[in-house]
């Protein structure tokens, strides 16, 4: 019998602060992040560890039968050993320490711990169950993929894992859900185990292989995944070529997805907020009526009375937010669907086969899913660097991820390859594809150029697992999809309406009189028997005429010489000058600078874009001119918040001007070019 030494401490929280705090620790591919998803559902916050770049997911759970009814989960990084010269370990020694505070919490230190192991491969996750036994904290062990081991013909008795690791053992399926009920009642009995492991790497490794054969035993034949199913998919998914060719079948498919299968959200987004003429109309009430036709921003200028505050509202604020939303379908799409594949198990794989194609020039596999994101928005994409262990590997992807053709390139695109290949969509097609290879291919090349120049240094091998493969949870996507849309709009929205606010005052900014020719337009419908098209035209001369003459109009004016050798004239200027903010804004701008109206879309705005000409009379999109403005727009840093987000995950302004000066410089000189050879 123990002494009362010997006997397990049962640790309290403090009195004061009412909330027991547990955090999560285990190796990576254990399903850490799907127990956390099944304890808190939607109930939590993202934000970072104070001082670094690494993720801290912390949810709420409901524990009900204790003294304390709410515990809180913290979910630490994925790390295979707490002594590892990792960002990731880093956090976790901290944070198990005391010496890194929880955001937003008082208390620094956790009251217990709950380490996830795989019962798949036990005596690999021992070693880290091992070293946090050593710090003699609270400690309860879930015992993960319960049901996966049992099919496989292991059995792993609890009672004797518990005693020879002195702390509770649950066995549990966080997939399924068996066992978790049990688990989170346990989360607030943890006791301090009374035994603590060998402390140098040898004598663990010896430690973990005793307790694994103490407490596990097969009860036939061991069935291993990889002997069967996993295996025979491998030799095709890890293939030198095949896997590659698997890849770029997989990409393709998850990028049709993301096209075709946000177009219909996104243009439901876009007609919300700006509304589209060719919807019913005859839908009341007025304000239901209004909302179809003219969008949010229809029902502000109908709501209130016209004037500054109007306008603002409606083309500052309201724009801004539609700019920031209309994107959000492909960001949700998107991860969602990486999600998927990563729940699947080949997202490691694609990462395995990417790491030979990106090695060469400095990057790891690890860089795949950053650069893979960015395609959809460059903010998701630079945060999901935090994935990658070496710091310089790490900044290098977060400098190239804006190359990668990001949807709020696509507008531009679309206007430009239609100018240039009217009438012919396969051309208009391999335009579009030579844009995304570029873009690519820029990337990959300044990768290059910034780890043999700046970020010299050495390339660390990549230690990845490849998991078995596993039916996917689609509630455990869906859970990750809003925790990555709800950290865009928090990241992203708020920078871009502040800018499209600077935008509408620097376009709206001063006054000016009615060009002359708008007032005798005007005077003509006065008398006329059908005015509407008469006013309509004064509408759009006196648009263009406010842009020509408003801050951002003059700001053009004095640009443009800057921008004369890629073929650019004032007009133009303008157009890239606010595309600086958002690169979607240059449709919109030009729009209203050529045809005097802000709605890309509407009947011959196209026609006047296509045919406008130059104060001098020459065309304004010349064929050298579309080509050097597709070049300027696949290579030049024009998102602002995009520079903030890299900022805020460097640490430093410095990288995020670096960022702006070479993709500027390099699309800048690559247009020149490109224009000085096709003119």
């Amino acid at each position: 019998m123990p002494t009362p030494a010997e006997q397990p401490a049962t640790a309290g929280p403090d009195e004061h602060r009412g909330l027991w705090r547990v955090a999560l620790i285990g190796n990576p591919n254990t399903g850490k992040t799907t127990l956390f998803n099944r304890f808190s559902g939607l109930r939590h916050k993202t934000s970072n560890f104070p001082g670094t770049t690494q993720e801290a997911r912390i949810g709420m759970v409901r524990t009900g039968d204790s003294a304390y009814q709410t515990t809180e989960i913290i979910d630490l990084p994925g790390i295979y050993s707490l002594d590892l010269d990792m960002s990731e370990a880093e956090v976790c020694r901290g944070v198990l320490e005391g010496t890194l505070a929880v955001p937003g919490a008082a208390v620094a230190a956790p009251d217990a711990v709950c380490i996830v192991i795989d019962a798949t491969n036990l005596a690999r996750n021992l070693l880290l169950v091992g070293e946090v036994l050593r710090r003699r904290l609270p400690t309860v062990v879930a015992l993960n993929m319960s049901d996966l081991a049992r099919a496989r013909g292991l059995h792993i008795d609890p009672a004797l894992l518990e005693e020879a690791l002195r702390c509770r053992v649950i066995p549990c399926s966080a997939r399924s859900g068996e066992g978790v009920d049990a688990l989170r009642c346990e989360l607030t009995r943890a006791r301090i185990p009374n035994h603590t492991p060998p402390g140098t790497r040898d004598g663990l490794e010896a430690w973990a292989d005793d307790v694994c054969m103490k407490a596990s035993f097969a009860t036939g034949p061991v069935r291993r995944a990889g002997a069967t199913l996993t295996d025979r998919i491998d030799r095709v998914t890890t293939h030198p070529v095949l896997g590659v060719l698997f890849f770029a079948v997989v990409m393709a498919g998850l990028f049709w997805a993301i096209f075709s299968l946000a177009r219909a959200p996104m243009d439901l987004l876009d007609a919300i907020f700006g509304g589209k003429s060719e919807w019913v109309r005859a839908w009341q009430p007025a304000w239901l009526q209004v909302l179809v036709s003219e969008g949010l921003t229809g029902i502000v200028r109908h709501t209130l009375p016209p004037g500054i505050l109007s306008d603002f509202l409606a083309q500052g604020v309201v724009s801004g937010i539609g700019a920031t939303v209309v994107f959000l379908p492909q960001i949700c799409l998107l991860f969602f669907l990486i999600s998927i594949l990563e729940d699947t198990g080949y997202l490691a794989r694609a990462a395995f086969v990417m790491d030979r194609v990106l090695r060469p020039f400095g990057l790891p596999g690890h860089s795949f899913v950053p650069l893979l994101s960015s395609h959809a928005c460059a903010l998701p994409g630079i945060l999901a660097c935090r994935g990658i262990p070496d710091r310089r590997q790490r900044l290098t992807t977060i400098l190239v991820a804006p190359f990668m053709t990001c949807s709020a390139r696509l507008p531009v695109y679309v206007l430009v390859t239609n100018i240039l290949f009217r009438d012919r969509p396969f051309i208009a097609a391999l335009a579009f594809v030579a844009c995304y290879a570029l873009g690519i291919f820029a990337g990959i090349v300044s990768a290059l150029v910034a780890r043999r120049t700046i970020l010299r240094g050495q390339n660390p091998p990549m230690a990845l697992e490849l998991p078995t493969y596993k039916r996917p949870s689609f509630s455990n996507a869906f859970i990750s999809m809003f925790d990555r849309a709800r950290m865009f709009l928090r990241k992203a929205g708020t920078n871009i309406l502040a800018i499209c606010i600077v935008l509408w005052w620097l376009g709206s900014f001063p006054h000016v009189d009615p060009p002359r020719q708008a007032v005798e337009m005007r005077e003509q419908a006065s008398r006329a028997a059908d005015p509407a098209p008469l006013i309509d035209e004064a509408n759009r001369i006196e648009a263009r005429n406010a842009k020509a003459h408003s801050y951002i109009g003059r700001l053009g004016h004095a640009a443009a010489p800057a921008f004369a050798p890629i073929g650019l004239d004032w007009q133009l200027t303008v157009g890239v000058l606010t595309s600086f903010a958002a690169r979607e804004v240059f449709v919109s701008t030009m729009s209203v600078v050529v045809a005097g109206t802000e709605d890309a879309q509407a009947e011959g705005v196209f026609q006047a874009i296509s045919t406008a000409q130059r104060d001098g009379g020459k065309p304004l999109f010349d064929t050298a001119t579309c080509w050097s403005l597709l070049v300027f727009f696949v290579l030049a840093m024009q998102c602002l918040p995009t520079l903030a987000v890299t900022a805020k995950e460097t640490g430093h302004w410095k990288w995020a001007l670096l960022q702006l000066a070479w993709m500027s410089g390099l699309a800048y000189t690559a247009a020149a070019l490109t224009h000085w050879a096709l003119k």
